[in-house]
């Protein structure tokens, strides 16, 4: 008795096949005008990041790019008092 379970048992496990997961679907969309680009990054159809980069204004001086944060998927925004919807600026880059 213990000898068929011991072979029965790499049996199983051969037969058994190996599933890989599929490679999560990543969008990204460019959006521009003639002050800003807006680059949106979405995984399985869910907002990661939010980079706006402003054009050279009059002065010609090169504004500073900046994120915006969105919200976390499955919390109501209404009640949600974090950080989402909110500007943030890199102040050092390595």
């Amino acid at each position: 008795m213990v000898r068929r379970l011991l072979i029965a048992l790499p049996l199983f496990v051969a037969v058994a096949p190996a599933v890989a997961a599929p490679e999560p679907a990543v969008q990204r969309t460019v959006q521009e005008d003639d002050n800003v680009r807006i680059d949106e990054l979405r995984v399985r159809g869910v907002t990661q990041r939010i980079v706006v980069r402003p054009k050279a204004g009059g002065q010609g001086a090169a504004l500073p790019e900046y994120q915006i944060l969105p919200a976390e998927p499955g919390r109501d925004s209404a009640q949600d008092r974090r950080a989402a919807g909110q500007r943030v600026w890199r102040l050092f880059s390595f």
